[in-house]
């Protein structure tokens, strides 16, 4: 029976990893929609943003939904479910030929891809020790950006050169492939039982403790959209401002996804060495706003391109350290709804991004848009709650 399965550690990571690989892929592929919608099928940047963030909306809509019955049903029952899910949503989506079809089947997959990030959150932090929880979790986070840059591979030159279903039923493939994997080999991890729980207070709800989780909550929402500005605007930056080719923007936005996997990795194991996830978090909002800043004034010169590189990978080094931090303050019983509370506002504040940055380039340019945007990273950090950390809580 897969309760008194015990598998190899690094085994589940991958395959929890590839689940949220594709669940990336799905939601993802929209914003890379955006240059075809945009460009060939002539839509506004907002009416092609509106159609990017419907997976965004899904997602955003279910994640607390599905970490709770990732608390209550497990790991492996939740991640088949919402991959399947999320296989279905992209078949419906090569199908179709509205407009309207194609953002509830984008809409209907992205629910079912957020049961990867809680189910494969819990995956981690269950089978590994605190003292390497960091950094797996960090490998674990790279799963993000590989999935955009796998996205931004298959979908901008699969689209321009076959059109919508063909880009699709590649995606569905890559769904679908995962749902079968995550099915045959995650083994859900062992949890102490609720009696064993209540005697160390993890059946409490953490939230009645004190604020650490509603803070982490929205720094971690306010530093979601410098993230998502690079990410969804990115690659129509490069072509219709810088003047690239599809080929060359896209294989630069793919290799800046690459890099933000290492940064990723990089800051877990950073917090495992500190043996803090907030003073590494807090640092690197710091980082994001000087950034973003960086790119607004200097956007029409020769540097912008690489800074838009450093910009792809130091925002989106915080999130598996907040990640982490919200498992580990959460438990063994609380886990699941506390990283779907994160997630819900980190696609919230990610959901609005693409149609308001959208309205803001269309009104004041590139410049004003990547300037404003780092008015939120510079929010984020007195909310981070450094000073409430201690060595019990990355226990």
């Amino acid at each position: 029976m897969a309760e008194t399965t015990t598998p190899n550690r690094w085994v589940m990571l991958a395959v929890g990893m590839g689940g949220q690989i594709a669940g990336s892929v799905f939601v993802n592929a929209a914003p890379f929609l955006i240059p075809y919608l945009h460009l060939v099928r002539g839509l506004s940047l907002v009416q092609a943003g509106f159609i990017a963030s419907t997976p965004l909306v899904g997602t955003m809509l279910t994640l607390y939904a599905w970490g709770a019955i990732v608390d209550r049903v497990g790991e492996r029952r939740s991640m088949v479910a919402g991959l399947a899910l999320l296989t279905a949503g992209s078949v419906a989506a090569a199908m179709t030929s509205s407009y309207v079809a194609l953002g509830i089947s984008l809409f209907l997959g992205g629910m079912g891809g957020a049961s990867t990030n809680s189910a494969s959150g819990r995956v981690v932090v269950g089978w590994f020790p605190p003292e390497g929880r960091g950094t797996a979790m960090g490998i674990r986070q790279t799963a993000q950006p590989l999935g955009v840059g796998l996205a931004v591979l298959i979908v901008p030159n699969l689209v321009h050169a076959h059109g919508l279903r063909p880009t699709m039923f590649a995606i569905a493939a890559v769904c679908g492939f995962m749902t079968v994997l995550a099915a045959a080999l995650i083994v859900d991890p062992p949890r102490p039982t609720r009696a064993e729980s209540e005697g160390l207070g993890h059946l409490v709800n953490p939230y009645s403790r004190d604020l650490r989780l509603w803070r982490i909550h929205i720094a971690s929402m306010l530093l979601v959209v410098p993230q998502f500005t690079v990410w969804t605007y990115m690659l129509v930056w490069l072509i219709d401002d810088q003047g690239w080719s599809i080929a060359w923007a896209s294989t630069l936005v793919a290799l800046t996804q690459v890099l933000g996997a290492a940064g990723r990795i990089g800051a877990g194991a950073w917090s495992d060495r500190a043996g803090s996830r907030l003073r590494p978090m807090r640092t690197v909002a710091i980082a994001a706003a000087a950034t973003m800043l960086a790119l607004g004034l200097l956007e029409g010169t020769a540097l912008a391109v690489a800074i838009i590189v450093i910009a792809s990978v130091v925002t989106v080094a915080d999130n598996g350290l907040a990640f982490t931090s919200v498992a580990e303050i959460g438990g063994p019983y609380w886990s699941g709804r506390a990283m779907g509370t994160q997630n819900t506002g980190q696609f919230l504040a990610a959901a609005a991004v693409p149609p308001v940055l959208g309205a803001l380039v269309t009104a004041h340019g590139y410049p004003w848009a990547f300037g404003l945007v780092a008015i939120f990273p510079l929010l984020a950090i007195p909310l981070i709650p450094v000073r409430s950390e201690s060595p019990q809580n990355i226990a």
